[in-house]
Order: structure tokens, then C-alpha cells, then sequence
């Protein structure tokens, strides 16, 4: 069965950009410095917690020159990532405004409440909170069986933008603190789909994973939104799907800022050669397995034509790498090796980290 979330690959434009802002703004850890394996003159960039663990990654490949893109029918609205609760998330706030970022919120979404900022290409970047979970309208055995409408003063509050303004952490926040530390990794990915039953079906009948939440986005009451996921909808597990009018949305453009591909985390290949069985029966298009060095992959897409992976959860990061060394060189997989010093010059040099890990591990 699928774990949970594995990672999520998004476009950027400048690597070195791209890699102050994960690793200096956010505190992430550069886990693998390589090239994206089916187009090997670019960058393909791992960040996520010491190890990489799944569910904690996020993943870039570096495409210099490419046009913007955006959300739409088919790709990604935003991807989040866990703090504990909303005194951390008060203290996200004001360490990202004295970092000079906008910050939107933080927002009651019921369920979590929540932060937004975009990153240097403009993705959209949630911080949401544990809790206080699923059960809070549901009990834990029917979760997801009803539609639950947003409460109404939540939506009032949530437009109330001088209270939200104003809501943040008293004292300056200078730097990333252990309590801060996003070493928890991803906590919800959001997709859109024009038809959520035909998406339902597939996350579901197909996948097997759980309804957790029928409700209405809290921005747009007329959307619905459902949540999916592991072990009761546990941050870390959900993908979520806004259901839009195609007639109104546009499809997403793919490019930078916006997403290639989520991953789900499976934990062998037998598991992942099942799940694979089980989409072709369905009709689904699937690829061959493919050899990630650091995890062995399938993908598929969603009835949207979105990109899902199946992402085994081995070998891992440190396979070529000692662990207190992940990120410092670029690894290449043993096929391109022998290319090296042809890839090179096409990659920009990056500057070498001094990674602080919070949790106080290396």
C-alpha cells in the first residue's frame, strides 16, 4: 500500500537561487546535488530533512530560459509543509517578513491553520499546522462520508486582512530556531481536477488511499476541495484536489514555478509492480520501472493528466554518499558517469553549505 507522500518536482530558474532559498530562508537540507536523468545538461536538486527521508522532499530541476508557468487543469495549486502548531506558525510569519518575503495569513482552514509565501520562480509555499486535525466535525470512523461545509465565520475572518496583518509573532525573529526546524517534510500537496468523483475514483478505487475530507475551499465556497490520504489523513500522507470548471480554468502551463510531477511513497517493488498491474487493468498509461539510483519509479498520470509517480522508498540518499556529506558534490548515476566532464560545463557551480541540522543530528 502507499505510504504517503514521497516528494513533489517542481521547475526553477537559477539553481544557486533556488538553492539559497531552500536551504538559507527555509533551513532545508540539500540532500543530492545531481542532474535531472532524462535530460542530463541540467540540474536535478534534492532538498528535504538529514537523510531525505520520503515525505519530506522537494525536488527541482533547473530549467534556465524556460517561461513561466502556472496552476491550472492538470498541475499543481501549491504544496505545504509542517509545523507543529500556530505559535510556530506566528513565528514563520514574522521570521519571513524580516527576511523581506510576503507573507499571506495565517489562515483558519478548520482543520490546520496556515501560511502562504511564494519562492523565488513564484511557487506557492503553504505552512500549515498539525493540527487540530480531521476529527474536529467527523468521528475518526467516518471521516470523509459527509460534505462538511466551511464555517462561515472562518471564511469572514479569513477576509479580515488588517486582523490577519497584524497577527504574528511579537519579537523579532532573526533566525531559523530548533522549534522552527521543518524537519517533518511535506505536510498536503494540492492539485486541480475538473471532475473530483472521476479523481475520487482514481486516488481511491485504484489507489487505495482514504477519503479524509469532503469540503468546499475556503477561499472559492463554491469549489469543492476533498483531502486523501494514510493512518487517517496524517500530515505527511495528503494529497488534495481543488475541483474547477474546465470552461473557467485554464490548463496549467508547465514551467517554471510550477509542478512536473508529485510522487507517492510505496515501500518495495513488489508493492510498486502491483500498483502498476492494477493501473494498466484500469487503462491507465504506466511507465516501465525506472532506476532513480535513489529509488526505483513508475509514473502514471491522474484523469486530468497530471503526473503521479510511485516512488519506492529505498535505497535512499546516502547510497553514494556519506550522510554527513549529502548535497556537497554532484553525484551522477553509474551510467553518466563516464560523461562527467562533458556535463559539467553546462551546470553552474554552487556554493558549498555548512548545513546546521536543528534536530541536532548529522
Amino acid at each position: 500500500m502507499i505510504r504517503g507522500l514521497h516528494h513533489i518536482t517542481l521547475g526553477c530558474s537559477d539553481a544557486a537561487r533556488t538553492v539559497d532559498f531552500y536551504t538559507r530562508v527555509l533551513g532545508l537540507r540539500l540532500v543530492k546535488k545531481t542532474v535531472n536523468f532524462d535530460d542530463p545538461s541540467s540540474y536535478h536538486l534534492y532538498f528535504g530533512d538529514s537523510m531525505g527521508t520520503p515525505g519530506s522532499v522537494v525536488t527541482f530541476f533547473e530549467w534556465r530560459g524556460a517561461p513561466q508557468g502556472r496552476p491550472g487543469v492538470g498541475g499543481t495549486h501549491h504544496f505545504a509543509l509542517r509545523v507543529a502548531d500556530g505559535a510556530v506558525l506566528r513565528k514563520w510569519k514574522r521570521y519571513l517578513n524580516d527576511q523581506g518575503i510576503e507573507v499571506n495569513g495565517p489562515l483558519d482552514r478548520h482543520y490546520f491553520e496556515s501560511i502562504y509565501l511564494n519562492d523565488p520562480d513564484g511557487s506557492i509555499i503553504e505552512l500549515a499546522t498539525d493540527g487540530p486535525g480531521w476529527t474536529v466535525d467527523e468521528a475518526p470512523d467516518a471521516l470523509g462520508r459527509a460534505y462538511r461545509e466551511p464555517p462561515a465565520e472562518m471564511i469572514t475572518t479569513n477576509r479580515d486582512k488588517a486582523r490577519i496583518q497584524a497577527d504574528t509573532h511579537p519579537e523579532p525573529v532573526a533566525e531559523i530556531t530548533p522549534d522552527m526546524a521543518l524537519r517533518s517534510g511535506l505536510h498536503h500537496i494540492t492539485a486541480i481536477a475538473t471532475d473530483i468523483e472521476r479523481t475520487r475514483a482514481f486516488l481511491g478505487d485504484l489507489l487505495g488511499l482514504r477519503l479524509v475530507k469532503r469540503t468546499s475551499n475556503f477561499d472559492d465556497p463554491g469549489s469543492a476541495h476533498l483531502y486523501w490520504g494514510v493512518d487517517n489523513g496524517r500530515p505527511g500522507t495528503l494529497i488534495t484536489y481543488f475541483e474547477r470548471n474546465p470552461k473557467k480554468e485554464p490548463r496549467a502551463r508547465t514551467g517554471v514555478g510550477q509542478t512536473h510531477h508529485y510522487a507517492f511513497s510505496v515501500p518495495d517493488d513488489a508493492t510498486q509492480l502491483s500498483y502498476r498491474e492494477t493501473l494498466l487493468s484500469a487503462g491507465y498509461t504506466v511507465s516501465p520501472v525506472l532506476d532513480r539510483v535513489y529509488f526505483r519509479s513508475i509514473y502514471t498520470q491522474d484523469p486530468d493528466g497530471h503526473i503521479v509517480e510511485l516512488a519506492t522508498a529505498g535505497p535512499g540518499f546516502a547510497v553514494d554518499e556519506n550522510p554527513a556529506e549529502l548535497g556537497a558534490r554532484l553525484m551522477l548515476p553509474p551510467w553518466l558517469e563516464g560523461d562527467r566532464g562533458r556535463l559539467e560545463p553546462y551546470l553552474q557551480p554552487l556554493p558549498a553549505l555548512a548545513w546546521r541540522d536543528l534536530a541536532g543530528a548529522r
